[in-house]
């Protein structure tokens, strides 16, 4: 009897440092790679936002897309199944005879918990799900801490991993794979299939995101080329916007730290290369205090306590704020910009979520949830980590005095030219 393994994709949309789908090759005689649309993760939150909004939803159509067409470049394809996974990956074990199911391993509530009833419902035909963990910079057996003793503060979580742990090298993206004998592969549904209507194109934007591996691949050689040319004026910061590519898995971290690593001894580009670096430092942070303490960080008190709410007035506050009607210039800018791009730069997002939970007194936990509405690059962690942050319940406690929304608008909008330019 051959073996065949059963490839589930969720949030890792690529061939290239793909662990999991090394090993499915090597150990299978065929493989059967499956991504299947769940439609709870486009439903309505009780917050009374989307869990993902329409620009979001078209970047991932667009990366399940490129990867069916990666697949097919080297001889394979992309099972496109819409559904429960708890339902649809026991049926194709056994209408394909799958012996093992692979898949990554994710950190939040909803994510695991799809998992483990799926690996439920494999436990009643005796197949096994493995777990990989391919999201992260660093490899988890790679700290030189258990999860559960990783520092909270940041600072020393990133002074000992970078003086202890390694980054290893990229897996090879296979260059020949067999699947599975197919009749119909299925459809992927349009973005009006969902509900969902296309973003129109604001002129005011001076970046397009589009989904897959290779459009991921093909900005990360922009983002070197610009250093490359940058490499003249003394520490300059660009803005990378390779988290979009990032958050659904079609760039790995360890591509992205490699790459931008043969940089390092090209002068003048150090500050560029930190920048990034810390970037993705911070994914791994929010990602491993997940795994630490699980669900705290949806709690509006997370690890102390969210301070004043407007009960009477949070509700209108709040669609003030995600409408851009606030009144203060700079905020309406940046909701404007996240309204119509999907993507505002860190320190945008900072001073949007310091207005609304100290100026407009509104729970964080509610501008959490549109962000993860409206957000290009939204992943759980950083999205809900950073916010509880901001509001001074994460699990540093450290970081508490940190933000200042005057300090955020001056870096931000130092001449006004940015609410000019995206007023609403």
């Amino acid at each position: 009897m051959s073996k065949k393994i059963l490839v589930w994709f969720r949030n890792d949309l690529r061939l290239h440092d793909n662990e999991m789908l090394v090993e499915a090759i090597a150990k299978s005689d065929s493989i059967l790679p499956v991504y299947i649309l769940d439609r709870r993760s486009f439903g309505d939150t009780k917050y009374g936002t989307l869990k993902t909004g329409n620009i979001r939803a078209q970047f991932l159509l667009e990366s399940v897309l490129g990867l069916r067409n990666a697949l097919k470049q080297i001889g394979g394809n992309l099972l496109i199944a819409e559904g429960k996974p708890e339902d649809i990956i026991p049926q194709l074990v056994q209408e394909y005879e799958i012996t093992e199911v692979y898949h990554h391993r994710e950190v939040a509530r909803e994510e695991t918990h799809i998992s483990t009833l799926v690996e439920n419902a494999l436990w009643k035909l005796r197949v096994n799900l493995k777990h990989f963990i391919g999201h992260t910079l660093y490899n988890k057996e790679d700290l030189p801490f258990p999860i559960k003793d990783i520092p909270d503060a940041f600072n020393q979580f990133k002074k000992k991993i970078e003086r202890d742990s390694m980054i290893k090298p990229c897996f090879a993206a296979p260059d020949r794979i067999n699947v599975a004998e197919v009749i119909d592969w299925g459809m992927l549904p349009a973005l009006e299939d969902l509900n969902l209507l296309p973003q129109q194109k604001d002129q005011r934007a001076d970046f397009e995101f589009a989904g897959g591996e290779a459009e991921g691949l093909v900005h990360l050689q922009k983002v070197i080329m610009a250093m490359q040319q940058a490499a003249t004026t003394k520490n300059l910061i660009l803005a990378s916007k390779l988290s979009a590519w990032l958050a659904i898995g079609s760039l790995s971290p360890r591509k992205v730290y490699w790459e931008i690593k043969k940089m390092e001894s090209v002068p003048n580009t150090k500050a560029m290369f930190n920048h990034i670096l810390l970037g993705l430092l911070w994914r791994d942070y929010f990602r491993f205090m997940f795994k630490k303490y699980g669900n705290t960080f949806f709690n509006p008190d997370g690890f102390g306590s969210q301070g004043l709410v407007d009960v009477a007035n949070e509700q209108d506050n709040f669609n003030k704020w995600r409408n851009a009607q606030t009144g203060f210039a700079v905020v309406d800018a940046v909701m404007t910009e996240l309204n119509q791009t999907g993507f505002i730069s860190n320190i945008a997002r900072q001073t949007a979520a310091l207005y609304l939970i100290n100026n407009l007194e509104v729970s964080w936990v509610l501008g959490a949830a549109y962000f993860e509405e409206k957000l290009i690059d939204y992943n759980p962690a950083s999205n809900w980590g950073n916010w509880a942050n901001v509001a001074g319940v994460g699990n540093d406690q450290k970081s508490k005095s940190v933000f200042d929304l005057d300090k955020n608008i001056k870096n931000l909008d130092p001449k006004g030219n940015y609410a000019i330019t995206w007023a609403s």
